[in-house]
């Protein structure tokens, strides 16, 4: 099944996540979406996010999982040790998102706002929605 990750478009964190994301997905599990973007938008609206949810997005099925629960599902798909990290879903969300928030709150500070977006190859570009 795939997954859509819905990401800021605007945040250099983010699109480097999305780069790293793409290059441990060798199963292509995943598909990608700007949240400002008509797709992002109509996705976060059908699965009922709040557009003021400052928070990577993923959408597996049904169900929409933010934060901390987002990434580290993310991370549990993705080649390599980085399956580890799904185990963290253990520790209480509350706990694991203070972390997560915490990162969000500075991502612009820290890594800055993207003056424009990133070209894919060919191959990348269809993985996006």
């Amino acid at each position: 099944m795939v997954m859509i990750v819905l990401f800021d478009g605007d945040c250099n964190f983010c699109d480097q996540s999305v780069q790293f994301i793409i290059k441990r997905d060798t199963k292509a599990h995943f598909r990608f979406a700007s949240q400002q973007s008509d797709t992002g938008r109509r996705l976060m609206a059908e699965h009922n996010v709040s557009e003021d949810l400052d928070s990577l997005i993923l959408i597996d099925g049904s169900k929409a999982f933010d934060q901390s629960g987002a990434a580290l599902r993310i991370a549990g798909k993705l080649n390599g040790g980085w399956k580890l990290a799904y185990g963290l879903l253990l520790i209480p969300k509350p706990l694991r998102d203070l972390v997560y928030k915490y990162i969000a709150k500075n991502r612009y500070r820290w890594f800055g706002k993207k003056e424009a977006c990133t070209i894919p190859s060919p191959e990348i570009r269809q993985r996006f929605l």
